[in-house]
């Protein structure tokens, strides 16, 4: 298998500083990022977690900040092409990683793909269930080049849930003016009588 992980500059960096961490607090950081790695554009760490990791791993902000992406950025290529542990920790030690720590990265990986694997699976194919719906009815009143015009808008707050995750609920807003919403009405009352003939 071709690498998975390019031999860049700010690999290089961040292998060096792999190298450095203890093995049990690696373990636990590993895990950590991949408990977060499905939840895109959530970071693994608050503020307050990475004052305390700096502390426990003796790094400074910038090098903590690519230590975490560095193993980010290995764990998603590990996902993307669905490594097999063995091959992983060969890969590591391919770009210097000793042996210890691509030992640990792989026993983690090997732990935790199934479910990585899966969550991200339904977080691409899972469908999102409707939580609960808001409207608010917004008129637009006449402006002086629009006499005596009244323009009525229906707003509808559609909140939208995954299966995998029963905290986040995405909001997302429709604005339908009268003839929208009219046609919107007739396409859910054709769907709501197909439905019925189903049952």
């Amino acid at each position: 298998m071709s690498s998975i992980i390019p031999e860049t500059q700010s690999i290089k960096e961040a292998v060096i500083h792999i190298n450095s961490i203890d093995s049990s607090k690696f373990s636990r950081l590993l895990s950590r990022i991949l408990q977060k790695l499905h939840l895109k554009g959530e970071r693994s760490f608050s503020e307050e977690e990475e004052e305390k990791l700096q502390s426990a791993l003796s790094l400074e902000k910038h090098t903590l900040h690519l230590l975490v992406e560095t193993l980010s950025f290995i764990l998603e290529q590990a996902v993307y092409h669905n490594i097999k542990p063995a091959s992983l920790r060969q890969q590591l030690e391919n770009i210097c990683v000793e042996a210890d720590r691509a030992e640990v990265f792989a026993h983690v990986w090997a732990s935790a793909a199934p479910d990585v694997l899966d969550k991200i699976r339904l977080g691409i194919f899972a469908p999102k269930k409707l939580d609960h719906v808001g409207w608010q009815l917004c008129l637009q009143m006449a402006s002086s080049s629009r006499s005596r015009l009244k323009e009525p808008h229906a707003v509808l707050d559609l909140g939208l849930r995954t299966e995998d995750d029963a905290e986040r609920v995405q909001n997302v807003f429709v604005e339908f003016s009268h003839q929208d919403l009219l046609d919107f009405y007739n396409q859910m009352e054709m769907i709501q009588t197909q439905l019925d003939s189903l049952s």
